[in-house]
């Protein structure tokens, strides 16, 4: 089959792969039919991610048509098309029962690597480095899915694949954004970040009661989309000073709570955006946290921050004294996507949100190192990249 591989920092490659096979008698394979280029996907792309593997197949937000079941997968049946959770869980383990699936202690086979840099291992995710399992992803024509009796969900007659795509990751990523801001009536929620993570924390942020959502970005056209599409009210960070203007806008207080939807690769226009990025350069820091200080300090007292962002390693110059003295509760984590299917295809189903809005491109899969660089250099537009095999 053909698939995306990783070759090194900045090296992708369509390439023809070994087609994969049924495993474990909870395996399902899946003829994919779409499948998206993520933001996070640019961490990988960059180089940030350790223990990634020169031929790794990348992608973590994909659908299409079961084609193979192993005999203890009964939730689906061939010819079924389904959505696929970009995190793994094996739905039996101490965090599945609780909800916590993107915390499976079962589903990612190389978790003494994790726990040497973390204490402890998240679950798998597919296509995201050997330190998560080491799967391989659906940037490809077929994928095998580990744990497919609980990691399926089947799509409802009537539903394009570009309206569900999105529950694999980014939108339930930035429902669960809004739904850890604890966000009451009347509340202020400011988002930094206006990828297709903010873009869908902003209109979550809306759908779970906020007054009024303010997005920051430096990007015209996601400013103009979460503006138009989200209904918020947008600041670029590089004509204006955020937090004074944060600050205006809440009397002085400041938001009832932030939203780090950038991650490890934030850009700043200062000094310490500058320091960020020398330091990531030869790697005496692994993660540029402009975002997540500013969120800690702009968020007004008692206060919530959540922080959908990805991070992979270390950060300086973090403003904790800020956090302990403001009293600011702090959530993050990758996404529980298996929580949210079903909620969240309920409100696509009631047409409360189409979450196509972000797609700005399509191409075929043997274009992905195109939609790559695209998406990287923020060319043509391109806020959301989606591949078809």
């Amino acid at each position: 089959m053909k698939a995306v591989c990783w070759n090194g920092a900045n090296d992708v490659r369509v390439e023809t792969v070994p087609d994969p096979k049924i495993i474990n008698p909870r395996d399902a394979i899946v003829k994919i039919t779409s499948t998206a280029i993520c933001g996070s996907d640019l961490h990988l792309y960059d180089g940030y991610i350790p223990t990634m593997k020169k031929g790794d197949i990348l992608g973590h937000e994909f659908m299409g048509e079961v084609v193979e079941l192993g005999s203890a997968v009964k939730n689906v049946n061939v010819g079924d098309r389904v959505v696929v959770p970009f995190t793994i869980a094996c739905g039996g383990c101490f965090f599945c029962n609780r909800d916590l699936w993107s915390l499976c202690d079962n589903s990612n086979p190389n978790a003494w690597i994790a726990e040497k840099l973390m204490g402890h291992s998240p679950s798998g995710l597919f296509g995201y480095s050997h330190m998560l399992g080491g799967y391989a992803g659906g940037q490809a024509e077929y994928a095998r899915v580990p744990f497919a009796d609980v990691g399926l969900l089947k799509v409802p007659d009537g539903l394009k694949d570009e309206q569900v795509l999105f529950l694999t990751d980014i939108f339930p990523t930035g429902y669960m954004a809004a739904e850890n801001c604890d966000i009451q009536p009347g509340d202020i929620v400011a988002v930094w970040g206006c990828g297709p993570v903010g873009q869908f924390a902003i209109r979550s942020a809306y759908m779970l009661g906020a007054e009024q959502v303010i997005a920051i970005d430096r990007i015209p056209e996601r400013l103009k989309m979460a503006e138009e599409f989200g209904k918020a009210k947008v600041f670029n960070y590089t004509e204006v000073d955020v937090g004074e203007a944060l600050k205006e806008m809440t009397g002085g207080r400041g938001p009832d709570a932030c939203i780090d939807a950038v991650g490890m690769e934030a850009h700043g226009t200062d000094f310490m955006g500058l320091f960020d990025q020398v330091k990531q350069a030869v790697r005496l820091e692994s993660d540029r946290p402009t975002a997540l200080r500013e969120v800690i300090v702009a968020c007004r007292k008692g206060g919530n921050v959540s922080v959908p962002g990805v991070y992979g390693g270390f950060i300086d110059k973090f403003p904790m004294g800020a956090a302990m003295n403001k009293g600011l509760t702090i959530k993050t984590g990758q996404t529980h996507v298996h929580k949210y299917l079903k909620p969240l295809l309920e409100h696509i189903q009631n047409g409360d949100i189409d979450p196509s809005f972000v797609i700005t491109h399509q191409l075929p899969l043997e274009q992905a190192p195109k939609g790559y660089e695209i998406f990287k250099q923020k060319q043509e537009n391109c806020i959301k990249v989606v591949l078809k095999p």
